[in-house]
């Protein structure tokens, strides 16, 4: 079985699916990795490390020549998509539900597609969740990016000249980006507060040191271990709960999320107009749409002195770790849907594979 790792294309993107450690682990079960050349480059990955550990480092039309496997971490370019062959499998994200037309021209070329956004939260899919590995990365880098942008500094400090107070954080969504931020700025001494409408983070919120802001959420279900799209009349009653700590708040993380639609606004431009000058919002959902009214992928907007940062939940940014955890949830993935043969076994009545598999032989499953 061979697998082919491509170069992402996509415009700002650092990482790379594969890298020379996760390469090794691969030829250890018996696979043939091949890499674009240079794909691992923005990672700081050179072409002759891949090759120290039998990498064979290619140009692209030899990948989609050679490969079983064709593998990346964002979802396929029409430009790659047409160079696919009947019979050939993929792996990447895909987000299908939100990207139909990419799902149609991949079934058109008779290729089976999985989508690495669809595995399942459950526990014995933990080690091959990439949401959850790069999630993690981004919420850490949110709360160094948003103490670099504020004009203040996070811990109690006692000086000569007079005690700094500490920064307070205000953070929305309690997932994995939202704990990890909890937690980064906790360990740099902020006050920290949080509220998710999943009631069941409170204590994860409270065992990590932050309050948690309580909002009833009866009737406000979660769906497949992701918290599903607000109701009106609950947005209305976690403003009112949140609204004294948006207010205080000197940072600002957002990273609600609802798969395949529209991230939900929770912070409105008039909310913004009240909260105190010289405060920081980091918005890591504005890749699909921005949890602020406001917000702009990849721009910083000044309104009423408060800065807002839009971006995504993107770990590019640390790419050398955020690459080593990605390779290694496709090593797990993979070696769970092969058997010892490195053939795929398709069971499609397991769930892992019946939810992550979105196009089969040129059938749309999903």
């Amino acid at each position: 079985m061979k697998i082919g790792f491509l170069k992402e294309s996509r415009k700002g993107e650092k990482r790379v699916a594969i890298t020379p450690t996760i390469a090794k682990l691969f030829g250890s079960k018996g696979f043939e990795v091949l890499v674009e050349k240079d794909a691992g480059k923005a990672s700081n990955f050179k072409n002759s490390t891949y090759e120290k550990v039998g990498v064979k480092v290619l140009d692209q039309a030899d990948i989609f020549q050679q490969a079983d496997i064709v593998a990346k971490i964002n979802p396929f370019e029409e430009e790659e998509i047409v160079q696919l062959k009947e019979g050939q499998t993929t792996v990447s994200l895909l987000f299908h539900l939100s990207n139909p037309n990419t799902v149609s021209t991949l079934s058109k070329q008779k290729v089976s597609s999985f989508s690495l956004d669809a595995i399942p939260r459950i526990s014995r899919a933990q080690d091959m969740d990439i949401l959850s590995s790069q999630n993690n990365l981004a919420g850490y880098k949110a709360v160094i990016l948003g103490a670099y942008e504020m004009s203040k500094i996070f811990p109690l400090m006692m000086t000569a000249a007079g005690t700094i107070t500490p920064s307070r954080v205000l953070i929305y969504g309690v997932g994995v980006a939202g704990l990890q931020a909890i937690a980064t700025a906790k360990r740099l001494g902020a006050i920290v507060e949080a509220t998710d409408i999943r009631q069941d983070t409170k204590e994860q919120t409270e065992s990590l040191g932050a309050k948690f802001i309580s909002v009833d959420n009866t009737g406000e279900k979660e769906e497949g271990g992701y918290a599903k799209e607000a109701s009106e009349d609950y947005k209305k009653r976690q403003k009112e709960a949140v609204d004294k700590s948006l207010f205080d708040a000197d940072l600002v993380i957002t990273t609600a999320f609802v798969p395949g639609k529209e991230a939900p606004i929770l912070i409105s431009k008039e909310q913004v107009e009240q909260m105190k000058e010289g405060a920081v919002i980091v918005d890591l959902a504005t890749g699909q749409g921005g949890n602020c009214e406001l917000s702009k992928l990849n721009k910083v907007i000044i309104k009423n002195g408060v800065k807002i940062i839009g971006t995504t939940n993107s770990p590019e940014s640390v790419a050398t770790n955020a690459s080593e955890l990605f390779g290694k949830n496709i090593f797990n993935f993979l070696k769970h849907l092969t058997n010892d043969d490195n053939n795929f076994k398709w069971d499609l009545d397991e769930e892992i594979t019946k939810s992550t598999l979105i196009v089969h032989n040129g059938t749309i499953t999903q």
